[in-house]
């Protein structure tokens, strides 16, 4: 278990070569994760800032927007992104994401090994 305002956020300068940070908040622990479960994360996007584009091989990805707004890079395709969206990135794929807005864009992420 954690609780809110007890978990460590670091901040990430310009991931997969993307413009300004992010910050990521780990919401289990490596312990608590098991073998599978490779990164169950709040991650927050500030405004003028993104997570740059990367591929995911062995494993997928799934974002669940939380708050704010974006365009979500889909293998390339631009997809507007808001809060309640969710995107999944299946292994072999590609995906980014920018945020739009001039408030911080919020979401959970989750990867899981095949």
């Amino acid at each position: 278990m954690t609780k809110a305002g007890e978990r460590q956020i670091i901040k990430a300068e310009h991931v997969n070569d993307g413009a300004g940070y992010i910050l990521k908040e780990a919401l289990l622990n490596d312990e608590e994760r098991g073998t599978h479960c490779k990164m169950f994360s709040r991650v927050t996007i500030p405004a003028g800032c993104e997570l740059g584009y990367h591929e995911h091989h062995g494993e997928t990805e799934t974002y669940y927007i939380l708050s704010g707004t974006g365009l979500y890079n889909d293998n390339g395709m631009r997809v507007p992104a808001k809060a309640g969206d969710v995107f999944f990135c299946k292994d072999g794929d590609g995906h980014g994401l920018v945020n739009t807005s001039e408030y911080d864009l919020s979401f959970v992420a989750l990867i899981l090994n095949d």
